[in-house]
């Protein structure tokens, strides 16, 4: 129920929301397309013509669940005929229910984050202490000027179970091509990506900051990520703060390094293997080619296209700070992939996103597709082919 307390007259704020999208009131003809190429339509009923409609009244709830749903999967803005920027719209609003401290309570646990962020450089509420703990036993050196790249691990790469065997599949292979690199272990801070989508600017440009001056005074030049979504931010989003910095996804970097010579594929991979686009490598930066160059070259690999791929490939859910959000069962776009995967026979889903694989596994254990579908990085697979 709406009081006074808890819900600011959305009168007093539209000014700031107008100022922030500018393009979405000018040119929204309310075509609806949005809504056709969105993906929670794939589950539920969902409106983002609506919201854009609302917004331009003034008459949107920023309490409402809804404004918490965009993924920023990048699909509506990239069908948009008038080239609205639904994305920005959605950060907006999100800015705002942050400011009035208004959230419903699927998203309290994004919110919580924050802390964790600000205090330790994660979202994942560990000890910035424990993040180079993965690489004890690895071939691994502190990063120092002159090296050929820096590895960026990323947050979950470095703490969650699951993911810390992609940050050993991809220092495996650094190693036997021989690239000099080396990480920033505590030093190194979350790249800031999706807690600026859940509206946390303040924490987003404290994050960059931070990063920004470790990056500069240990002399990086060149880095190489896993994550998509740290792809995204030093690539198109650190440049706000006057810094340029040459940034590779690892996809991109092992296509090179084969193309090179430098990695030579010996194993052969006998299974039938589907490659999902993470939206933030795809859509958002264009990257399509290079994961697929790199399975097509391992010998015995069968490369299978599902559905949804390439510019229309079907997010997993994850991104827009959802991976830290409440998704009701029956509503996971995962399951839909993780089904879709399936039905196109392949044995194995192949990503190279973080979040994306943590998607795919729950989804994976909620389906019971433990027997029928192994979800995997495409470092993993290349580790275990040279």
């Amino acid at each position: 129920m709406k009081t006074d307390e808890t819900v600011a007259p959305f009168a007093e704020v539209i000014d700031e929301i107008k100022e922030a999208s500018k393009e979405v009131f000018n040119l929204c003809y309310q075509c609806g397309k949005c809504d056709v190429v969105c993906p929670w339509n794939r589950v539920r009923d969902f409106s983002m013509r609506k919201i854009i409609r609302e917004a331009t009244f003034g008459l949107t709830e920023i309490e409402s669940e809804d404004i918490w749903r965009c993924t920023t999967c990048g699909n509506c803005p990239e069908k948009c005929p008038r080239g609205v920027k639904q994305i920005d719209l959605s950060v907006s609003l999100r800015k705002l229910a942050s400011n009035y401290d208004v959230f419903p309570a699927s998203v309290r646990s994004a919110v919580a984050v924050r802390a964790s962020l600000r205090t330790e450089g994660n979202p994942l509420h560990e000890e910035r202490e424990k993040r180079a703990d993965w690489a004890k036993d690895l071939s691994v050196k502190p990063f120092t000027e002159g090296m050929e790249v820096l590895y960026f691990v990323g947050c979950y790469l470095s703490y969650d179970p699951r993911l810390k065997k992609v940050a050993t599949a991809t220092v495996n292979i650094l190693n036997k091509a021989g690239v000099d690199f080396g990480i920033l272990g505590t030093k190194e801070s979350c790249c800031g990506e999706s807690v600026r989508k859940t509206g946390s600017e303040d924490v987003f440009k404290d994050l960059a900051r931070e990063n920004i001056k470790t990056f500069i005074d240990n002399g990086v030049k060149k880095m190489i990520v896993s994550s998509p979504h740290c792809y995204e931010t030093f690539k198109n989003e650190y440049p706000e703060f006057m810094v340029n910095f040459e940034i590779v996804h690892m996809s991109q970097f092992l296509s090179e390094l084969i193309r090179d010579g430098r990695l030579e594929i010996t194993g052969e991979y006998e299974k039938k293997v589907t490659y999902h686009d993470p939206c933030y490598l795809g859509r958002h930066n264009g990257v399509y080619d290079e994961p697929r160059d790199v399975l097509t070259g391992i010998p015995g690999l069968e490369l299978v296209e599902m559905a949804d791929s390439r510019q229309d490939s079907l997010c997993c859910g994850g991104g827009g700070g959802r991976i830290w959000m409440d998704t009701e069962k029956g509503e996971r776009f995962s399951d839909l992939r993780l089904e879709q995967a399936r039905d196109i026979g392949a044995q194995v889903l192949a990503t190279a996103c973080p979040y994306c694989i943590t998607m795919f596994e729950d989804s994976r254990l909620n389906l019971e597709y433990e027997e029928v579908l192994e979800v995997k990085d495409i470092t993993e697979i290349v580790a275990e082919m040279i």
